[in-house]
């Protein structure tokens, strides 16, 4: 190196995912290392239907798990991109001007637009329609005109997404919405529009509204004043997040048409990839726009998942549950959804747990564990019966994932193998996903960035092979679980057939 030259730095993409209890970061080197993570809780606010937190101590909790991320990268290396994930769903009343929060968040489980909802389905529904979904009554759409009636939103208020929050805080500016986090708005991911005329008819004034840009769309730095707060560097490159649940889906590796990613958290939610878009008519599953125009998100969010685990058997030995768990023992039939109503693989605002009588802790686990595995298992064949191909890879992340015995059965009650991933957190997505809006930027000769980065960035998943015996003795007690869903009048006749059929 000669006099006076300045010294080469090794970038480190960051990643931001903010949840429903923590906020978290991670930095990645360019081959996919983790280089350091950390994480802060936040607290939320519940009354019956109402879900909100304070957008301040998302800041608060960015700024903290940065300041911890950049006092520990390797000398040498320098943070060059940063991107942010949220839930989708949640919506927050902002200064027009500045992007800061100008009330509290009404986050993505909040249904106190549900009355809202009819009037908000006909009046788009030429264009939910054509986009292939049906509004739900904890969307983001119906809530904003709960809070404009309820005056939550001030007459000088704009509106957000949650990472709107953090990238206007990093910016110094109000930033536009990625397509993924508007999606639950209403935005027309096919024109990357607000559809004017729908709100109108509502009475909305879509100038409240923030500008769309497509995810992976580099748009903005960070400024000085956040910089001094969060240890990026002034200039650091701001690129357009998606959803959480699009997050996992990058960090899983589900990037190629077929391929899958079944994320069992406190919710299942599956994500998968496809190159054209399909309609469900029941209206449970709907598509995200992939990044760079790549494709299409298609899946859904279910309301079961781990923490029906939590809600019936709360402060058990979940390890001592699990070794005394016995895959070949018959399970009770379970359909284990916490609270009241189901929005995939069916949509019904009556649905309510189907659960075992008087049996013990085991018994009720395995329930549980099994009840669990058929609705992915449901899942996945109403996502065949939609048109979408389901043969490619299912990687399987989330807590939910992490336990061995309840992986295993997830394989079998499918019938294929199953595949974990070194990562699996948003965080880890949206840190590739920032570094292929660099290379995007700056004309890398690939016709889609994100399956460069990711090309170099991840590693192979461990594979979970499925026993055959295992699914065989698995198929006449999922059988059982498709009538007892289908006498219920919770899915039709059309899907319980199909789910009937053996697995080829």
């Amino acid at each position: 190196m000669g006099r006076g030259a300045t010294p080469v730095s090794e970038p480190a993409w960051v990643g931001i995912d903010l949840g429903t209890q923590s906020v978290r970061a991670i930095a990645l080197d360019d081959e996919g290392r983790r280089l350091t993570v950390a994480a802060s809780p936040i607290r939320s606010s519940r009354h019956g239907d109402r879900h909100e937190q304070d957008p301040e101590t998302w800041w608060s909790a960015v700024v903290s798990v940065l300041g911890e991320v950049t006092s520990q990268l390797p000398a040498g290396v320098v943070a060059r991109a940063v991107a942010v994930s949220g839930t989708s769903g949640t919506v927050v009343p902002v200064d027009p001007a500045t992007g800061r929060a100008a009330g509290p968040a009404v986050m993505y489980d909040d249904r106190r637009g549900a009355h809202h909802l009819d009037p908000v389905q006909s009046a788009g529904s030429a264009v939910w329609t054509r986009l292939g979904y049906r509004m739900q009554a904890s969307w983001a759409l119906p809530k904003l005109l709960a809070m404009l009636e309820e005056g939550a939103l001030a007459s000088v208020s704009a509106i957000a997404h949650q990472p709107d929050v953090i990238t206007s805080r990093l910016a110094g500016r109000r930033m536009p919405s990625d397509l993924s986090s508007a999606l639950k708005s209403g935005a027309d991911l096919d024109t990357v529009t607000w559809p004017v005329g729908v709100f109108d008819e509502l009475g909305l004034a879509v100038e409240r509204m923030p500008q769309l840009a497509s995810a992976g769309t580099r748009i903005g730095e960070v400024s000085h004043a956040a910089a001094l707060e969060t240890g990026l560097p002034v200039g650091c490159t701001i690129v357009a997040g998606m959803t959480d649940g699009c997050a996992a889906q990058i960090a899983a590796g589900a990037l190629t048409p077929g391929a899958w990613n079944s994320v069992l958290g406190t919710t299942l939610v599956l994500k998968g990839v496809a190159l054209e878009r399909r309609v469900d008519p029941s209206g449970a599953v709907y598509s995200h726009r992939a990044p760079f125009g790549t494709g299409w998100y298609p899946g859904g969010a279910s309301s079961t998942g781990a923490g029906a685990i939590s809600t019936w058997l709360p402060g058990r030995d979940l390890d001592a549950l699990t070794r005394a768990f016995d895959p070949a023992s018959p399970p009770p039939i379970a359909y284990p959804l916490v609270g009241r109503g189901e929005r995939f693989p069916f949509v019904s605002s009556d649905a309510e747990a189907v659960l075992p009588g008087a049996v013990d802790d085991a018994s009720m686990f395995a329930a549980i564990l099994h009840g669990v595995a058929f609705v992915e298992r449901l899942a996945f064949d109403l996502l065949g019966d939609t048109g979408y191909d389901i043969s490619g890879p299912v990687l399987v992340t989330g807590g939910g994932s992490r336990n061995p015995v309840w992986t295993q059965l997830r394989a079998d009650m499918l019938g294929r193998p199953v595949h974990l991933p070194e990562h699996g957190e948003g965080a880890a997505g949206m840190a590739i996903l920032a570094a292929a809006g660099v290379g995007a930027g700056e004309g890398a000769a690939t016709l889609d960035p994100l399956a460069t980065a990711a090309a170099r960035m991840l590693r192979p998943p461990r594979i979970v092979p499925s026993d055959t015996d295992r699914h065989q003795r698995l198929m006449p007690v999922y059988t059982r679980f498709v009538d007892v869903l289908e006498e219920r009048g919770w899915i039709g006749p059309e899907l319980a057939t199909s789910a009937r059929e053996p697995s080829t």
